[in-house]
């Protein structure tokens, strides 16, 4: 790192080869947009995520076999009304076919008296003495004044039998459409239910495949995070070594203990010597001092992890990665005291 009176802004260009050990892969950087997590953190945060994603796509399917069923029977109550309201409809129908039968045997019903009355008038009306008069015996008579009693009551019969029919077809024709009234009304809202559930069960399949879609590519990515994470480990080991022949400084011990440091902000792009990419919480220090992969806390800064060296970093100092360079000179150059994990 090049330093300036209080912030570092760029990187020299030869840049220092940084020794992660390890056991600093596997420490958790659990920083809020930590973009300096290593692939081995990355990987461990997309096996959570897969969990989580495990989780939801049981629930889901749970919910989806919810929805299936109350589906299955919303539309067996819609088949049913339907078939009432085809039933209901028949009825209908054939009740307006009885009243029209019921109205043609009033009429001809009325017709018929009525011609009977005229030919009585126009013959004038015969009495009993007249028919018995006329009777060629007594039998023949009383057949007369029988068929004379029936014709008159037979027609009188039939118009009041015909009223009668006419009055309940009329009072079952009201019943039919109050029920049917009724039965479109819960025929439309088991059509909206029915409507509601299906496109609910669209989308929470919809919700599942997008799930699968995402744990399918979230194990490709952790795939290639364990690759990654691989190759830093063998080049943070060929690193160590080197430093090895170079560090005569005794580290400081790691077991929660204090250390008073220069700490110099510094903001810029890229990665760290063995791949890692530079985020938030990523500290780079004097691994003489400070051991790489060391957990600490930075007063004013938060959690960071020793993840990079520099040519300019040396002793008790280190360097705060910032996302922007106003950040880097609003922290500037400060003396803190930071506790190792």
């Amino acid at each position: 790192m090049l330093a300036s009176a209080t912030v570092r802004g760029r990187r020299e260009t030869r840049r220092a080869p940084a020794l992660f050990v390890a056991t600093g892969l596997v420490l958790a950087l659990a920083l809020p947009g930590a973009g300096g997590a290593n692939p081995t953190q990355q990987a461990d945060a997309l096996r959570s995520q897969q969990t989580a994603l495990g989780s939801r796509s049981h629930a889901a399917l749970m919910n989806l076999y919810s929805l299936d069923s109350r589906l299955s029977q919303a539309r067996a109550q819609l088949a049913s009304l339907r078939q009432r309201v085809f039933d209901v409809r028949a009825q209908q129908a054939r009740v307006v076919q009885e009243q029209a039968i019921a109205r043609h045997a009033w009429r001809e019903s009325v017709d018929a008296l009525g011609a009977h009355l005229r030919t009585l008038y126009e013959q004038a009306e015969p009495d009993a003495i007249a028919i018995l008069v006329g009777a060629s015996s007594i039998d023949d008579a009383v057949t007369r004044l029988d068929q004379l009693q029936f014709s008159a009551r037979l027609s009188r019969q039939t118009i009041a039998q015909t009223r009668t029919a006419q009055r309940s077809l009329a009072r079952l024709r009201i019943t039919l459409a109050a029920r049917a009234d009724e039965l479109q009304h819960l025929l439309a809202q088991a059509e909206e239910t029915t409507a509601a559930l299906e496109q609910a069960r669209t989308q929470r399949v919809a919700y599942l495949a997008s799930l699968a879609r995402q744990r399918s590519l979230n194990a490709k990515q952790i795939d290639r995070l364990q690759v990654a994470s691989a190759q830093i480990a063998a080049r943070s080991q060929t690193i160590t070594a080197e430093q090895e022949t170079v560090s005569v400084a005794a580290p400081v011990s790691t077991d929660g203990n204090t250390l008073t440091v220069s700490a110099t902000g510094y903001s810029l792009p890229g990665h760290t010597a063995t791949g890692m990419p530079v985020g938030w919480g990523v500290v780079a220090v004097d691994p003489a001092v400070i051991p790489l992969g060391t957990r600490m806390t930075i007063p004013g800064y938060g959690e960071g992890i020793a993840a990079d060296v520099g040519s300019a970093v040396r002793g008790e100092t280190i360097d705060l990665w910032f996302p922007t360079l106003a950040q880097a000179r609003a922290w500037g150059r400060r003396t803190v005291t930071i506790t190792l994990h």
